[in-house]
């Protein structure tokens, strides 16, 4: 079973956070939620989600790949935390997947990594992605790099990361169960 840990700061993106858990887990996925602290972590939206396990713990290397919801408060939290660039780099070097989602690949450029890469992100922070090309598509893989724009693109990237974790078949049963594959069909019918 693939594995994917979750990290979470305090002001993280809700949808971002639980739509992507959602998607992995319904394509079978083992998702562990990781805190910077306590159990408890509350949203940018004050949703509360409790975390399995915190930055401390021990196996926190043990995932095929790490993924960071945006939201300005938490992204800026897990950019400055060093615990979590060690992570991420350990991420990078050993192969693994590193996906972030909408302020959350502010935390991937502190790294490092993203050095000759194509990267995307809310268009808010744009001027913060300077060390790779920028791309406004919705969902960029580079590499072993997931990057995603907002809140609405949380679900195709939910879908492109089980892709690259090798459960391209999980991925398309999940899309049709969700109707995502629907809706993209039918996208000049449905009014926003």
């Amino acid at each position: 079973m693939k594995r994917i840990l979750v990290l979470l700061a305090e002001g993280f993106e809700e949808t971002e956070a639980v739509t992507a858990i959602d998607v992995l887990r319904r394509g079978g996925v083992e998702v562990v939620l990781c805190s910077l602290g306590g159990k408890l972590v509350e949203g940018s939206r004050h949703i509360v989600i409790q975390a399995d396990t915190d930055i401390n713990s021990s196996g926190l290397k043990d995932f095929d790949g790490i993924y960071l919801p945006g939201g300005t408060k938490g992204a800026t939290t897990l950019r400055d935390d060093e615990r979590v660039q060690e992570l991420i780099r350990y991420y990078h070097d050993s192969g693994k997947k590193v996906a972030a989602i909408c302020a959350g690949p502010i935390a991937l450029e502190r790294t490092g990594i993203l050095k000759g890469e194509t990267v995307t992100s809310n268009p808010d922070f744009r001027s913060h992605i300077k060390d790779a090309d920028y791309s406004e598509d919705p969902v960029v893989v580079s590499g072993n790099i997931i990057t995603s724009r907002a809140a609405g693109t949380t679900l195709p990237m939910g879908l492109e990361i089980l892709r690259q974790l090798g459960l391209t078949e999980k991925a398309e049963q999940v899309s049709k169960d969700m109707l995502f594959d629907f809706l993209m069909t039918n996208k000049e019918k449905i009014k926003a």
